[in-house]
C-alpha cells in the first residue's frame, strides 16, 4: 500500500532495483513514473501503460489489444508506447522513472542511459536486444534522450499495475474515453540535509535466475 500522499508507482520505483545504476535515496524523486507491460498469446495479446506524477496524479492509462509475434516484442512495444504517450504530456526537463517486469529490458534501458553520458557512447555492458524488437528499441532510445533524466526499475509482474491492462485489454475498453491530460507534478518535497551514503547498485536485489517477463 502506498504511503499517504505518495504515488503507488513512486513507492514501487523507490523500492525496486535499477540495474547498472546505483539507487541512492536522492535519485528517487522523479517528476513522472511510467509502468508498462506487454502480453503475448496465440489468441492475441495486449499492451498496457500507467503514467503518474510524483504526487500520485494519474496522467494516463492505456490498454490496447495487440498481436506481437512473441513476448519480447510485446514488452518493447509497450515501453515504446508508454514513452510516446509521456513525451506528448511532459516537458523535456522531466525526470522520469520507468517500471518494467522484464529484466533484460530494464538492463538495456539503463545501459542506454549510461552510454549516452559516455564520451564514446559505449554502454557499461553489451546490449542484448532481440532482433524482432530492433525498430522499437531505436524508438525507445530516441525517447530516452528526450528527457532530462531517466532510469528503469525492475519489478515483479504481480506488482505491475500495467499487467492487467496488457493481459485483458478488452476489459479496459472504457479507458479510450478518458480525456487526455497534461499534468505537471507538485513541487518536490523538502529533502533532509543529513548526509546520505548511497548504497551499492541494487541490481541483484530480489533477482531470480533468467529473465522475468509477464506472459
Amino acid at each position: 500500500m502506498a504511503a499517504h500522499g505518495r504515488s503507488a508507482l513512486r513507492d514501487l520505483f523507490d523500492e525496486s532495483p535499477t540495474p547498472h545504476i546505483a539507487h541512492p535515496p536522492r535519485t528517487h524523486h522523479r517528476d513522472f513514473y511510467v509502468a508498462t507491460d506487454g502480453s503475448f498469446r496465440e489468441s492475441g495479446g495486449g499492451l498496457g501503460a500507467v503514467i503518474e506524477t510524483r504526487d500520485g496524479t494519474r496522467v494516463a492509462r492505456i490498454a490496447t489489444a495487440d498481436t506481437p509475434p512473441d513476448n519480447n516484442v510485446a514488452e518493447y512495444r509497450a515501453l515504446h508506447l508508454g514513452l510516446d504517450v509521456l513525451a506528448a504530456r511532459a516537458p523535456r526537463d522531466a525526470r522520469v522513472g520507468l517500471l518494467v517486469d522484464h529484466d533484460v529490458l530494464a538492463s538495456n534501458v539503463n545501459n542506454a542511459v549510461l552510454a549516452a553520458d559516455h564520451p564514446d557512447w559505449k554502454p557499461p555492458q553489451p546490449f542484448s536486444v532481440p532482433a524482432a524488437t530492433r525498430n522499437h528499441w531505436r524508438g525507445i532510445r530516441a525517447r530516452l534522450s528526450g528527457f532530462d533524466e531517466i532510469r528503469a526499475a525492475r519489478i515483479h509482474s504481480d506488482q505491475n499495475p500495467a499487467h492487467p491492462l496488457a493481459n485483458e485489454p478488452d476489459r479496459y475498453q472504457h479507458l479510450e474515453g478518458e480525456p487526455d491530460r497534461c499534468v505537471l507534478p507538485d513541487p518536490p518535497e523538502p529533502t533532509t540535509t543529513a548526509t546520505e551514503f548511497p548504497p551499492p547498485s541494487r541490481a541483484d536485489r530480489n533477482s531470480e535466475s533468467g529473465n522475468r517477463a509477464s506472459d
